[in-house]
């Protein structure tokens, strides 16, 4: 039988969207954009879950969340929160809410804390149900729980399980778009803390003056714009785990009152008197060598020491080629679930197109590339014609090379004079009359060498 999901939110347009998605993963969706028409529908209804945003035109989510829970205590109740929000989204969780994810939100990440949920709840099905939905739900989340195969990727999983049984501190080092942030949910959620809050925090979008603020709370009135009190970000995270991406980027004073928070285990909200007590796991993660940040004095040693008990460093996809082929059928599976196609076959030589290629924006890079090529695709079989430019580019680059090229100067000098041409193309977005300019030689000239070197840009 299919579970029933109700939708809360009066975003007319997001909800249709929720819906479709959770229609296609097997629900039965049912939605409503005000509290009142919600309560009209749960009493005539028994809903296995109930999704629900703060902001209602008529009702607080904290109130709706106590009538849900008068008039169908089984019901899992999910709360969808933006941003500015998670001090009531703490406030949620004690008054019986399962969990709250973060607007815009991630349908994956929803789904899997629905289907987390639901297994909770219902503890005693047979084990090959609970198998089903494991693999399922495995399948379908982000790209940091793709069980990858290259033995760099199986060193992290095993990194993963090992230190997620303990409450060491950890820093995951990585290229931007490698999946750390996924690494870090896989550790909290093999993790004693699992059923606790995981809260993220950008620190890169973080200014000096609002730092403190977003990590420690204020009172109303302790400065300029604090109209009312704020619960910080440690706060929120309390008996879970806190993220801290892109930690590099916080200002030195920032990183004194974030290393005394961490050894002192309380924080003081700005404008107060008194401290309050906090538990939580730090994770952090960063594109940068803090090690060098250390030696130039941009980030504190003893900071970096105890953020570092455990590292875990990612590989850019580039040097871990044996993993392309498995994130691209899975990529190609979560768009068809996402768009509704059936696209179901990539071409061996567009395969080889994709495993050759650098992937400068890895993981995040390689989605996107499917999820477009996917949308664009007319049949079962993935349009190479769909890929970016750049991607079928590399494919020209990497043609006709034979071994040996590599030792033939002429060979190479025309190879050099290739990648110049094209890197130059990039830089213009292909516009032909300014990449002869930069390159210093006329239209025709170019024309001639895009001809020599096979390059179309039809």
């Amino acid at each position: 039988m299919k579970k029933k999901v109700l939708i809360v939110d009066d975003d007319v347009s997001f909800s249709v969207i929720l819906k479709t998605f959770l229609t296609r993963q097997g629900f039965e969706t049912d939605e409503a954009f005000s509290s009142q028409k919600a309560l009209e529908k749960i009493k005539a209804t028994t809903y296995d879950v109930i999704l629900t945003d703060f902001r209602l035109p008529d009702q607080n989510g904290i109130e709706l969340l106590k009538s849900i829970k008068e008039k169908t205590p089984d019901s899992l109740v999910i709360l969808m929160t933006a941003y500015a929000d998670i001090r009531m989204a703490v406030k949620a969780i004690k008054h019986g809410a399962y969990e709250y994810v973060a607007k815009p939100v991630n349908p994956d990440e929803l789904l899997s804390h629905i289907e987390a949920g639901l297994e909770k709840i219902s503890g005693s099905r047979p084990e090959e149900e609970k198998m089903t939905a494991k693999a399922k739900t495995a399948s379908q989340k982000g790209f940091g729980y793709v069980e990858a195969v290259s033995k760099e990727s199986k060193a992290i999983h095993e990194h993963i399980d090992l230190v997620a049984a303990t409450d060491m501190s950890v820093i995951i080092q990585g290229e931007s778009g490698t999946g750390k942030e996924y690494i870090a949910r896989h550790i909290h959620e093999k993790s004693k803390r699992h059923s606790k809050p995981f809260v993220a925090v950008d620190c890169g979008a973080l200014s000096s003056e609002l730092a403190g603020s977003e990590f420690f709370g204020h009172i109303k009135g302790s400065f300029t714009g604090a109209i009312q009190d704020k619960t910080g970000q440690f706060e929120a995270a309390n008996q879970g785990t806190l993220f801290l991406d892109e930690i590099g980027n916080l200002s030195y004073d920032i990183q004194v009152k974030l290393l005394r928070a961490l050894q002192e285990r309380q924080i003081r909200k700005i404008g107060s008197n008194s401290t309050v007590p906090v538990d939580v796991r730090i994770i952090t993660a960063t594109n940068e060598d803090l090690q060098h940040a250390v030696k130039q004095g941009n980030f504190r040693e003893d900071l970096y020491h105890r953020l570092n008990e455990f590292s875990i460093s990612v590989l850019p996809l580039r040097e871990r080629k044996d993993d392309i082929r498995l994130f691209v059928k899975h990529f190609l599976e979560v768009a068809n679930q996402e768009l509704g196609k059936d696209v179901t076959h990539v071409p061996d030589s567009l395969m080889e197109v994709f495993v050759n290629y650098s992937w400068p924006g890895n993981i995040r890079e390689i989605k996107n590339v499917i999820k477009r090529a996917v949308l664009l695709s007319k049949g079962e079989e993935l349009d190479k014609t769909a890929l970016p430019r750049e991607i079928l580019f590399s494919e020209v680059m990497n043609h006709h090379e034979t071994p040996e090229a590599e030792h033939d100067l002429k060979s190479q000098t025309e190879k050099t004079e290739k990648e110049i041409i094209l890197a130059t193309l990039q830089k213009t977005k292909f516009n032909k009359s300014n990449a002869a300019k930069l390159l210093n030689i006329d239209r025709r000239t170019l024309y001639n060498k895009l001809k020599q070197y096979g390059i179309s840009l039809d």
